[in-house]
């Protein structure tokens, strides 16, 4: 695994999906900070994203990984940090073009949509793909206002 240090942040709907991948991680030696939620009580996305995205930002940890339903609503929060690239990834092509191409920093699960089988290869291809460089750096560049 590239990454050994890895935030984690959920919903109530990403919850199952964000034990499965935590439990997968940590079983791989990945240092894991869990910033909730706890439980599939009904909570807000924002709660749990922006200290997790914040910690991302602040170097903390060196990547993250954010669940909910759909995975709009956390991706759309995480991405209000100037610092975070954080890209919707619904398959392991897409996982893997964030990281290449985007160079992103989290990876936003859409937790009632894919499968927790599917949930851990998308994480995997994640953790496991270094960013390309090179001619896509120029456009990464360009990301901040």
């Amino acid at each position: 695994m590239i990454f050994k240090s890895i935030a984690l942040a959920a919903d109530h709907a990403g919850y199952p999906a964000k034990e499965a991948i935590k439990k997968h991680l940590i079983s791989k030696g990945i240092e894991v900070n869990d910033f909730g939620t706890h439980s599939e009580d009904s909570t807000d996305y924002a709660d749990y994203a922006h200290p997790m995205a914040s910690a991302v930002e602040n170097n903390e940890f060196e990547i993250g990984i954010a669940v909910c339903g759909s995975g709009n609503g956390i991706n759309m929060t995480v991405n209000k940090h100037q610092g975070i690239r954080a890209a919707l990834c619904w398959s392991v092509e897409i996982s893997e073009m964030a990281r290449l191409h985007n160079d992103a920093n989290i990876c936003t699960v859409p937790g009632r949509y894919v499968s927790e089988e599917d949930a851990i290869s998308i994480v995997d291809k994640f953790v496991n793909t270094a960013f390309e460089g090179g001619r896509h750096q120029k456009r990464i560049d360009k990301i901040p206002v």
